[in-house]
């Protein structure tokens, strides 16, 4: 008797915990849509079949391998090296590919589209050609289920991913106004955004804003806990704190690098009207640092065509 009353308090107790809260469709969608399009203005993968495979393949967010492994799009090992989780598919206990975390997910599933011998046509299909990127898919054997292509299609219209496509087939240009766009990163508290939208974003590690044309240091400073003082330490700035910045301008929210990382472009060729600052600012590198590194001053006037190391 002792027993039984034990395991009714034991079932009791388990079932009175609190369930871990699983996402909406919506609200996965409205996490990981930013990433989407951002892998699509690299990539050329419409953002709105990359969002529906990710809610068809990871449930949402909710599968073991997406909880477990950060694997959003089910990819199997197939001669990955890096860490992995064992899941029963086709077969059981079978190996698929484990990540840091979700936007690791994300580019490894542009990655593997991209390096699959099968499914290179699909990139001679326009960008915003959804309906033939979900039937390319299912025929290169993306997936075993018959309807997969419909199945991606549905999600799609019902949830109009469509204006993701819109978005990536824009993104170039908002991008190019503030220097080339960094990975994306999620720890799990930053926020995603597009380029020129002053909200945070995580870039390698780092969190930055770019201005719209209204901010100030010290508007910025005050909206994220910084002193005026931090924050042009953290961007190498000499300015007035209320003067108005331009729109455009990358403010990191954090201390800068001393380099680039080893999986980012080790070198920077000058382009026209390209200064030290911007450039520092556009990798994310202390200006300083970047001129220690190219024996050049901060003053220094840099030619078009000339090389700067990044590392």
């Amino acid at each position: 008797m002792k027993k039984l009353s034990a395991i009714l308090f034991l079932a009791l107790s388990v079932s009175s915990l609190p369930a871990q809260e699983k996402y909406t469709r919506e609200a996965y969608i409205e996490k990981y849509w930013r990433v989407a399009v951002e892998e699509m203005r690299k990539s050329g993968i419409p953002a709105s079949i990359t969002l529906a495979q990710a809610c068809l393949e990871s449930d949402n967010g909710n599968s073991y391998l997406a909880v477990k492994g950060n694997n959003h799009f089910g990819i199997k090992c197939h001669g990955w090296t890096g860490k992995s989780i064992k899941w029963n598919d086709d077969e059981r206990n079978e190996c698929f590919r484990s990540y840091r975390n979700a936007v690791e997910s994300f580019r490894d599933h542009s990655a593997f589209l991209q390096s699959g011998a099968r499914y290179a046509s699909l990139f001679e299909l326009a960008p915003t050609d959804y309906e033939g990127w979900a039937y390319g898919l299912s025929e290169a054997g993306y997936a075993t289920n018959p309807d997969y292509s419909r199945l991606l299609i549905d999600i799609i219209e019902k949830n109009n991913l469509s204006r993701f496509d819109a978005a990536g087939m824009d993104a170039g240009k908002m991008h190019s106004a503030a220097g080339n766009a960094v990975s994306l990163s999620d720890n799990g508290n930053v926020s995603y955004c597009f380029l020129l939208t002053g909200e945070s974003v995580g870039a390698d590690g780092l969190r930055y804003v770019v201005t719209s044309g209204q901010e100030s240091i010290r508007s910025i400073a005050a909206e994220y806990g910084l002193s005026n003082r931090e924050l042009k330490r953290y961007n190498d700035l000499k300015i007035k704190s209320g003067k108005t910045l331009a729109p455009g301008i990358r403010i990191y929210l954090e201390a800068k690098k001393r380099k680039v990382g080893k999986d980012e472009a080790s070198s920077h060729v000058v382009g026209e009207n390209e200064t030290l600052w911007g450039i520092s600012q556009q990798y994310g590198i202390k200006l300083k640092r970047l001129c220690r590194m190219n024996h050049i001053e901060e003053t220094d006037v840099l030619a078009v065509g000339d090389k700067l190391k990044l590392r």
